[in-house]
């Protein structure tokens, strides 16, 4: 027997969740830009995050390059955004959007974005208030990003946002072949937009369908936050799964023409 056709039968004979659990997440080397933001001095209080978050193959699957325009939905404490303004560069721009009905839920870290946005060594990042519901970009962008916050804009408290015209908004604020990033917590199969209040998790078939419906195309998914013991039925906060969550995270496409 070819040691070729030993190891296919040696493999098919692994249970499933070895063979699920061997498999590395990977999006393709690591980009110089993408390395040297992470040693980015003003990132330090952010560093010990980075292993835990997959910051370095979350930018690598956004294909962030410096020179890029950003914008970036409900950027919360600024941890994707210190990354993103490195990585871009003093030629690029990143604009954070806060929606207004985020305002009593998240007073602080407004107050502490104020301060990040007059900071001189993020000057080309730019906060931008405005409804949930009137996305909009003072240019056009090479990447929309959003990290945990896609379930919230199905919420009460958002609106409840139209999603099909929020994504429409979206592919309205990019270029030609830009991309639209979401990453967010898994929800059951099936569940649709049942716990996105509750449990602050949202059923992954539910973003394809509604980005893919503005006129995106789906252009692939990292495993990077896959976590295959969370069991999506606690709420994301639970102290026994908070930070640990499954996670996944898809990327979309403006067609070029």
């Amino acid at each position: 027997m070819r040691p070729t056709a030993l190891a296919l039968l040696l493999a098919l004979s692994l249970p499933a969740t070895t063979m699920i659990q061997a498999a590395p997440a990977s999006d393709g080397p690591i980009p110089a830009a993408v390395t040297k933001a992470l040693a980015d001095p003003a990132r330090q209080a952010d560093a010990a995050d980075d292993a835990r978050r997959k910051l370095a193959e979350v930018m690598t699957f956004a294909e962030v390059k410096p020179g890029q325009r950003v914008l970036e939905l409900v950027p919360g404490s600024g941890y994707w955004t210190r990354a993103f303004s490195a990585i871009v560069g003093t030629h690029g721009h990143v604009y954070t959007v806060w929606p207004d009905e985020m305002g009593k839920y998240s007073a602080k870290s407004f107050a502490n974005w104020q301060n990040l946005v007059a900071t001189p060594h993020y000057a080309n990042v730019s906060l931008l208030k405005q409804p949930a519901a009137q996305l909009s970009a003072p240019q056009p962008v090479d990447l929309v990003f959003t990290a945990q916050n896609y379930h919230d804009y199905h919420d009460s408290f958002m609106g409840p946002v139209d999603m099909v015209k929020f994504d429409k908004e979206v592919y309205a604020a990019l270029k030609p072949g830009g991309l639209f990033v979401v990453i967010d917590h898994v929800a059951p199969a099936g569940s649709g937009i049942a716990d996105t209040d509750t449990l602050h998790r949202i059923d992954p078939a539910v973003v394809k369908q509604e980005v893919e419906a503005a006129g995106f195309v789906f252009d692939g998914e990292s495993q990077a936050l896959h976590n295959p013991a969370d069991t999506h039925d606690k709420k994301v906060f639970d102290p026994s799964i908070r930070g640990h969550t499954d996670q996944f995270i898809y990327r979309f496409r403006k067609p070029a023409k």
